[in-house]
């Protein structure tokens, strides 16, 4: 009951409402909302200090910039998207505040479309040599479809490592409870978060991270996606140690990337580090990193081929993934 009453009475001051609608509404770093509000850095700073004591929003780092958002986990979670729903958006004050955060959607937009357009034909270079990205997504949705019938039930948490775009978590995100892409480049992740916003995908959300040292906690997830990130790696293995890492006894790894191919043009231009996966390696690595291989597909394309990966996390011999 006393968590509660501390977020009743963090929440029970105007600014820090208006706080929780915005931050209901979109990732906000500290000056965007100085400029929504029109109010002074110290004041702001300290209503949303208060709010994150009282678990109704949640702050995160990325980079040199911390964003906050509505909570999803603890306690007053739910108290949190309760007393969001119940204030009226028509209220004026409310509606002049979501009229500004407008603005400041619309400038990370055009940022984000500005940087996607400027990489935009690399991309579409390389999605020329394999099959249909609708064809792998189709097979992927099969695959989510097995995993759910075969362990009775839907995926709670979602992890989308390497997340680029957000694709994965717009195509799996309706599916789960909640939804987490990590990434490496602020640029991809402001894009991610302007489709997470534009979709509606309240539960998803995204970070800045590596996928040598996740930004996750052990053993939180029970699905975790790597999609065309592998032939990134440097340092394969540990992707997928680290995944394993992350993933509970029983949960789920999706690993899709290229089989070996001699592009080698995609190493010198497009800074891929691998020339691809053989089937039996990957499913050697997985092996070592305490994954049980139970399904793979093959995707053929001209000239590469699009492999699929399914494993579940064994049992760890200790009982605890450190």
């Amino acid at each position: 009951m006393e968590a509660m009453l501390q977020g009743l009475r963090a929440a029970g001051e105007e600014t820090r409402l208006r706080l929780l609608v915005l931050c209901a509404h979109s990732e906000l770093t500290v000056s965007e909302l100085l400029q929504i509000l029109g109010q002074s850095q110290p004041r702001v700073s300290r209503h949303l200090k208060l709010l994150c004591e009282a678990g109704l929003l949640d702050r995160f780092q990325e980079g040199s910039w911390v964003y906050y958002r509505l909570a999803n986990r603890g306690s007053n979670a739910l108290l949190a998207r309760y007393l969001v729903d119940l204030t009226p958006e028509d209220d004026v004050t409310i509606a002049r505040d979501l009229d500004r955060l407008d603005a400041v959607r619309q400038a990370r937009n055009d940022a984000a479309m500005a940087y996607f357009k400027k990489n935009a034909s690399q991309w579409n270079e390389i999605r020329s040599l394999h099959v249909a990205e609708k064809e792998v997504e189709t097979r992927l949705i099969d695959i989510l479809d097995k995993c759910e019938k075969s362990r009775q039930g839907k995926f709670r948490d979602f992890l989308d490592i390497g997340t680029g775009t957000g694709r994965m978590l717009e195509l799996f995100g309706p599916r789960v409870a909640n939804a987490v892409g990590i990434d490496n480049s602020r640029e991809m992740l402001s894009y991610a978060r302007a489709m997470i916003e534009d979709k509606g995908l309240r539960n998803s959300q995204v970070r800045l991270g590596d996928m040598y040292t996740l930004p996750v906690a052990s053993q939180s997830q029970d699905l975790v996606m790597v999609h065309q990130v592998m032939h990134y790696a440097d340092r394969p293995k540990i992707v997928l140690e680290e995944a394993r890492r992350v993933l509970r006894e029983d949960g789920i790894l999706i690993v899709v990337d290229f089989a070996p191919h001699d592009l080698v043009n995609l190493k010198e231009d497009h800074a891929h580090q691998q020339l691809g996966f053989d089937l039996s390696q990957m499913e050697l690595w997985c092996d070592e990193n305490n994954f049980e291989t139970f399904e793979t597909h093959s995707l053929p394309g001209q000239p590469l081929t699009v492999n699929i990966w399914v494993a579940r996390a064994k049992p760890s011999e200790l009982g605890v993934i450190k």
